[in-house]
C-alpha cells in the first residue's frame, strides 16, 4: 500500500506566497510521475503541474511563471513553490503518485487527501 500525504496549506494574501509538499511512503517498488492538482468549490479538479522521475515538468498555463514544482526522489516528496497569488488558485490542492507498490506489484495512482489553499484578502 502507498500512502500519500500533503501539507502546508493555508491562508495567504493576493499577490503573496505559499508552499505545499507532498510526501509518498509505504511499500513502494518504484515512482514515475508526481504531480499536484486542485479542485475550486463547484468545479473539476485540474492539474496544475507533474513532475518525472527525470524532473521533466509540465505546468498548466494558468499557473505558468508563477508555480514551481520540484521533487526529491530520495524522499519521494515533491514540492509546490506558488507565488503572486490570486483569489482565482483558492482550492483543495490534491497530490498525486504514480507508483507501483510491492503489495501491488503494477502501476496504480495514489492520491493524497487535499490541502486547502485560501487566498484572500
Amino acid at each position: 500500500q502507498v500512502q500519500v500525504v500533503e501539507s502546508g496549506g493555508g491562508l495567504v494574501q493576493p499577490g503573496g506566497s505559499l508552499s505545499v509538499s507532498c510526501v509518498a511512503s509505504g511499500h513502494i517498488l518504484s515512482i514515475n510521475d508526481m504531480g499536484w492538482y486542485r479542485q475550486a468549490a463547484g468545479k473539476q479538479r485540474e492539474v496544475v503541474a507533474i513532475i518525472g522521475k527525470d524532473g521533466n515538468t509540465k505546468v498548466a498555463d494558468t499557473v505558468k511563471g508563477r508555480f514551481t514544482i520540484s521533487r526529491d526522489n530520495a524522499k519521494n516528496t515533491i514540492y509546490l513553490q506558488m507565488s503572486s497569488l490570486k483569489p482565482e488558485d483558492t482550492a483543495v490542492y490534491y497530490c498525486n503518485v504514480a507508483a507501483i507498490a510491492t503489495t501491488l506489484p503494477r502501476w496504480q495512482t495514489y492520491w493524497g487527501q487535499g490541502t486547502q489553499v485560501t487566498v484572500s484578502s
